[in-house]
Parts: C-alpha cells; sequence; structure tokens
C-alpha cells in the first residue's frame, strides 16, 4: 500500500473529526493542563453517568467515533486523547516524561479539572495501564470498567507480537530501540487494524491514515520509542491492578476481539479469576474491534450497565 501524502491525509483526518451519527451531538473541547493541553470529545447528558473512553497505541480518540453515538444517550461521554496523541499536545520528549506513570498524572489533572466525582473508565490498549492507575489514585470514584483489549494478565500478552518490545527492555540498547521504528510505519499501522478482520472492507481507511499522519510529527517516533521501553513498568503494575478488581469488585465488563494478536483472550478470561462477576464477551474481529464492532459493543454496554442500576 502506498503511503498516502500529508495533504491527501489531511483531508481523511478532517472528513474523520467531523464524523458523528445525525442524532448525536459531539463537542470538541480542549482543557488547558499545566504540562499539556488535552483534546477531548464530549457528548451525552452531563447528568448521565460518565464513562471515560481511554484509547491505545497508535490511536486517538477518534477511534471511539463511532461508539459514542452508541452511548451518548445513556451516558456522559468524554474522550481525551492521551498527550503526545490525537490533537493533544506533544511535548518535546526531552522535556516531558513519556511514561505510563506520568501519562496517568497528567489525565488525573484532566479528571479533576473536568471535576468527575464517579465514572467509569472504557480501556483499550495503552488506556489500560493509565486507566487502572487512575482505578488505584481514585478507587472511590470509578463505578465500573469496560476493558477492550486492554490487559492487566501476563497471559494476555502474547509471546510473538511483543518479542521485539521485550527484547529492548531486556536489552536497551539504541540498536533495538531502532528496531522498534518498525511498529511505526503505515505498513505496520493499517496491519494492526485490519489483522485478525474477517472483511478488511469495513475497516475506515481514515482510521490508521489519520494515525499514520499524527506519527510523523516531529518528535513523535522518539515519544512512543519511549512509551515502548516504559510498558515493562505497567506489568510489573499488574499485581496491584489485581488487587484492586480483587477488593473493590466493580462492574466489569471485558469486550475482546478475539483475534488481536498483541493481548489473547486469555487476558480477557483472566478477569474473572480476580472478579467472579466479571462479563467477558468475544467478538470474531482483530485489535481495533470498534472498526467493525461498535454497534455490538455499544448495546453490550448499556445493556451491562442497565442491568447494574
Amino acid at each position: 500500500m502506498k503511503t498516502p501524502s500529508i495533504l491527501a491525509a489531511g483531508v481523511l483526518a478532517l472528513a474523520a473529526l467531523t464524523h458523528s451519527a445525525a442524532a448525536t451531538e459531539v463537542h470538541y473541547k480542549t482543557a488547558t493542563l499545566p504540562e499539556a493541553s488535552i483534546f477531548y470529545r464530549e457528548a451525552g447528558n452531563p447528568s448521565k453517568p460518565v464513562i471515560l473512553l481511554l484509547h491505545g497505541f497508535p490511536s486517538s480518540s477518534h477511534m471511539f467515533r463511532d461508539l459514542i453515538p452508541e452511548l451518548s444517550g445513556d451516558f456522559h461521554v468524554i474522550a481525551p486523547d492521551l498527550p503526545g496523541f490525537g490533537f493533544s499536545s506533544a511535548p518535546d520528549h526531552e522535556k516531558f516524561k513519556y511514561t505510563f506513570d506520568h501519562l496517568a498524572e497528567v489525565m488525573g489533572g484532566f479528571v479533576e479539572k473536568l471535576k468527575l466525582e464517579k465514572f467509569s473508565i472504557y480501556i483499550f490498549d495503552y488506556g489500560a495501564p493509565v486507566g487502572l492507575r487512575l482505578a488505584l489514585k481514585y478507587p472511590d470514584r470509578i463505578s465500573g470498567i469496560v476493558t477492550q483489549n486492554g490487559n492487566a494478565y501476563v497471559e494476555g500478552l502474547s509471546e510473538e507480537g511483543w518479542q521485539p518490545v521485550r527484547k529492548y527492555w531486556e536489552h536497551p540498547t539504541q540498536e533495538n530501540r531502532d528496531a522498534l521504528r518498525n511498529f511505526l510505519t503505515l505498513e505496520s499501522t493499517r496491519w494492526q487494524y485490519v489483522h485478525g478482520v474477517k472483511d478488511e472492507s469495513l475497516v475506515a481507511p481514515e482510521s490508521y491514515a489519520l494515525d499514520h499522519v499524527l506519527l510523523e510529527r516531529p518528535q513523535s517516533a522518539e515519544i512512543q520509542l519511549d512509551l515502548f521501553g516504559d510498558y515493562q513498568n505497567n506489568v510489573k503494575l499488574y499485581p496491584k491492578f489485581q488487587e484492586f478488581f480483587r477488593s473493590r469488585k466493580p462492574p466489569t465488563l471485558a469486550v475482546w476481539g478475539k483475534n488481536d494478536p498483541f493481548f489473547l483472550p486469555p487476558g480477557a478470561e483472566a478477569y474473572k479469576r480476580d472478579n467472579p462477576n466479571a462479563k467477558v464477551v468475544f467478538y470474531d474481529t482483530g485489535h481495533f474491534a470498534l472498526e467493525t464492532h461498535a454497534k455490538e459493543i455499544g448495546a453490550e454496554i448499556r445493556s451491562f450497565f442497565a442491568e447494574r442500576k
């Protein structure tokens, strides 16, 4: 597949940014924090229960464009871009520490800025270690967890998918760091979207084109490589996350693309080990399950929380 020009991809990005269902009014806002400006999408009645949607690599809140209309009738939906991603600011990696601890700290400031006193979290990929750190920080504010290929168990990490990253953890040389740049190409980003999808024509091309354009910004590659290296600290926190599940037992729904090459189905099933009341639903799709199953996942979320009112 040929790399789209910046202009062409920019047009796609603008088209994607304005995408929403006719019946759903989505607002595009920015919260200014001391260390970063956080772009976010907001929809639904503020009097409804809040659900905070946290995206993963290499995406942004754009990945929730089809899910937001599915949830906005029942929830006050807030979907931010993490620092260094999407339309949030991307401070220089030599001045801003790109670790998951720090991302969670900044997003804690976002939670305070928006005065979110009670909220559920939807965690995906990188959004899982960020969101679960928020849960540890604000245990009394968390009213539920939806994990969509958001891992918290070692059995969920595939050997093959994580092998190059693990090599960098074990031997953090420049050579091993540079090898991870293969994850930042358009071909690799597209592959993450379409791998395991039965019908690739269901995946909108602006999804991976937008991600790629943003990955090409100055500093983006180094930001992502810093986060690849720091991901090992998420694995070290898994026992604390699991203790939270056991002690707090928040209503937990795992909606999982079963063909994900990075986060395997056993990672979804493991949630039931620490919280027997967790519900697990698998879909015959890949890592970015919302690209093909947003309606089904949205209906499952609405039903899950409606039953627990």
